[in-house]
């Protein structure tokens, strides 16, 4: 149960943004240009990412929603984006995205925490300067969506399956005219 009073059959942040819809415009415009935008980042890149984040964070609800969008836009499986939250090194991604991956994973830890040495390495593997910056927005953004997630105590359905299956919705409908009754 929340700790607030909010639509508890719409989980995690679709609740949030239905008590108070004001603040859910600009989060959602921030997202539609960050996820969705005009950038050299394929969109599943950028979902994967704020998966990455969400799962470093351990935010169930926001690593699941994503990871699912992530699957439609990569045309990939559960296990695959699995393999990424436990080894991304390892995993079959470009280097970039790797490169990519380690300045979110500082990002994560704090702002501070991206070093000069992050940065060369992900531009030696092709990152563009506004590759690396919605990064690091990505990233940041996304610490801040998973602590108003799990900072007042929503629900999230347990069935990954069921992210799985809205990932598409989602990916095809976007994040500007979102609306968390759908």
């Amino acid at each position: 149960m929340a700790h607030i009073q909010i639509n508890e059959k719409l989980p995690g942040i679709r609740g949030l943004m239905d008590f108070r819809p004001e603040t859910a415009q600009p989060m959602n415009d921030l997202a539609e240009i960050l996820l969705r935008g005009n950038n050299t980042l394929s969109r599943g890149d950028r979902e994967l990412i704020a998966t990455y984040v969400s799962y470093l964070n351990g935010c169930f609800f926001c690593q699941n929603a994503h990871g699912g969008i992530a699957q439609h836009y990569l045309q990939c499986d559960l296990n695959f984006i699995d393999g990424i939250k436990e080894n991304y090194e390892t995993s079959s991604i470009s280097d970039k995205l790797k490169s990519l991956l380690a300045i979110a994973v500082s990002v994560q830890k704090g702002g501070k925490n991206v070093t000069v040495g992050e940065v060369e390495q992900a531009r030696k593997f092709g990152a563009t300067d506004m590759e690396i910056h919605d990064t690091v927005l990505i990233s940041a953004a996304f610490c801040m969506f998973n602590r108003y997630v799990d900072g007042l105590g929503t629900t999230a359905p347990l069935d990954r399956n069921l992210y799985i299956e809205r990932g598409k919705q989602r990916a095809e409908e976007g994040y500007a005219n979102f609306d968390p009754k759908n």
